[in-house]
C-alpha cells in the first residue's frame, strides 16, 4: 500500500508539471505526449497495457471518447477515487482530450489469459449473460452494447477484453451500488442494479477468462445500434 501510494504520489506530481508545456532545448526532455504521460505509467503500464496491479486497468486501444468521459467523470467528482481526482482536477478539458487520445492510439498486445479458478457451471453463466442476457430479468446480452466480439465501438463503448476480473467486479459492484455513475440516461448502472453478487462473478470471470479475437479494435461508430439509449455514449 505504501508503494501504491508513493508511485500514486510522483505520478500526481509529474503530470501536473508535464501540463505546462516547455519549448523543447538540448537540455529538456522531449515535450511530447508519450513523455507526458509517464505520470500515468506505475498504475497503467508504459502504453497503458495494464500492469500487475488487478485494481488498475488497461487503458490502451480503448475509444478516445470513452476515456475522455472517464477522465473528465474523475476530474469533476463523478467517479470517485482521490488519487485521480486529485490528479485531474486542475488540468485542462483539452488536455484530457490529449492524453484520451494518446492511449487510444496505443495498441500493445493483450495480456495471456491466467487460467480461471471459477467452476465451469460459473463460466458457463457468465457465457449466457455475457452473449444472450436474461430477458426474463430484462438483462441485455454484455454483446448487445459492447459489440459482438466485445471489443467495444467508437465513439464511447468501452472493450471488455483484457481486464482481470476484480476489476470487472469492482465496477459492476460500483455501477450497483451508485458509487460509479454516468449521464443519464445512465444505462450501465440500470443494468447493473438488475445482477445478482453471483452474476456479477460468473460475468467477471467470464469476461477475463476469454481470447481475444485477432482484430480487437472498437468497432467504427454506428456499426450497431443499442438496445436503448445511454447517456454516456457521446453523440
Amino acid at each position: 500500500m505504501f508503494a501504491r501510494n508513493a508511485a500514486l504520489a510522483l505520478a500526481i506530481a509529474t503530470l501536473a508539471a508535464c501540463n505546462v508545456a516547455a519549448a523543447q532545448t538540448a537540455n529538456q526532455p522531449p515535450d511530447t505526449m508519450a513523455a507526458r504521460v509517464e505520470a500515468c505509467t506505475p498504475c497503467h503500464g508504459n502504453k497503458g497495457e495494464g500492469t500487475s496491479d488487478v485494481y488498475f486497468p488497461r487503458l490502451a486501444g480503448k475509444p478516445a471518447g470513452y476515456l475522455y468521459n472517464q477522465l473528465l467523470a474523475f476530474k469533476n467528482g463523478r467517479r470517485k477515487y482521490p488519487p485521480m481526482n486529485y490528479l485531474l482536477e486542475f488540468l485542462t478539458d483539452p488536455y484530457l482530450q490529449q492524453m484520451a487520445d494518446y492511449f487510444a492510439d496505443q495498441h500493445p498486445a493483450l495480456p495471456p489469459l491466467v487460467a480461471s479458478d471459477a467452476s465451469q457451471e460459473v463460466l458457463q453463466r457468465g457465457q449466457s449473460l455475457v452473449t444472450r442476457g436474461d430477458p426474463q430479468r430484462q438483462i441485455p446480452a454484455c454483446g448487445s452494447c459492447h459489440g459482438p466480439a466485445l471489443t467495444g465501438m467508437e465513439p464511447g463503448i468501452p472493450g471488455l477484453l483484457g481486464l482481470r476480473p476484480n476489476y470487472i467486479s469492482a465496477q459492476l459492484g460500483a455501477w450497483r451500488y451508485g458509487t460509479r455513475t454516468a449521464k443519464a440516461p445512465d444505462c450501465m448502472q440500470q443494468v447493473a442494479a438488475r445482477l445478482t453478487e453471483e452474476d456479477v462473478t460468473a460475468v467477471a470471470a467470464w469476461l477475463a477468462n476469454h481470447p481475444a479475437p485477432v482484430m480487437n479494435a472498437p468497432a467504427p461508430k454506428g456499426t450497431y445500434v443499442l438496445p436503448f439509449a445511454c447517456g454516456s455514449e457521446p453523440e
